[in-house]
């Protein structure tokens, strides 16, 4: 199957595990090129990801959402990088149960191509001209479509328990970004601090 990996990171001739935030190290892999290319724009810092994007429910077109006006350019305008391709058998990934379209492979696997990407945005703007990627627009979402994009926000912060580490760059971004979401973490927290101590 034909696999694809998104990389700032130019020469790679072989793709070798590496550890996110899962319990091992694994080599990140999709079977959609667009999706690959969502990876060389990451707004925030390892360990934290921050790539908003969902599919269309009739089809396996990606749908880059954006959650404050002209994201998707603020994060990815004048960035470059790489769409590694791989070539893998099935016994050598296995899929990741969150995100359909992605692969883990546990072992390094061999690069059979690659494609420089010059400017992410002028790619994401010729993948939609393409018909190969949808951008749902700030502007055109329900205040319904925030507010669960909002809640699934405020959840992560208290799955990450960010309030230990409130300069890191995840809590920096969602405080520019999303000072209404960081107050509600921040208001959660104190409501249960006032029920441990009640």
């Amino acid at each position: 199957m034909k696999l694809y990996h998104g990389s700032i990171i130019g020469d790679i001739k072989v793709l070798e595990p590496r550890q996110a935030d899962h319990d091992r190290p694994y080599v990140y892999m999709t079977t959609i090129d667009v999706v690959a290319a969502f990876y060389l724009c990451n707004a925030v810092e390892r360990p934290y990801y921050w790539f908003p994007y969902g599919f269309d429910k009739n089809s396996d077109i990606p749908i880059y959402h954006e959650l404050y006006p002209d994201a998707l350019k603020q994060v990815s305008e004048g960035i470059s990088g790489y769409i590694y391709e791989v070539e893998a058998e099935d016994s050598q990934v296995i899929p990741f149960k969150n995100i359909p379209c992605a692969r883990l492979a546990a072992k390094p696997i061999e690069v059979v191509q690659c494609t420089r990407i010059e400017n992410a945005y002028e790619q994401f703007l010729e993948y939609i001209r393409q018909g190969k990627m949808r951008l749902g627009r700030f502007e055109d979402k329900t205040e319904q479509q925030l507010n669960w994009w909002y809640s699934r926000l405020v959840d992560y912060l208290i799955e990450k328990d960010i309030v230990k580490d409130p300069d890191c760059s995840y809590a920096v971004f969602v405080r520019d970004k999303f000072p209404q979401v960081w107050e509600k973490y921040l208001m959660i927290l104190q409501g249960e601090k006032g029920n441990v101590d009640n």
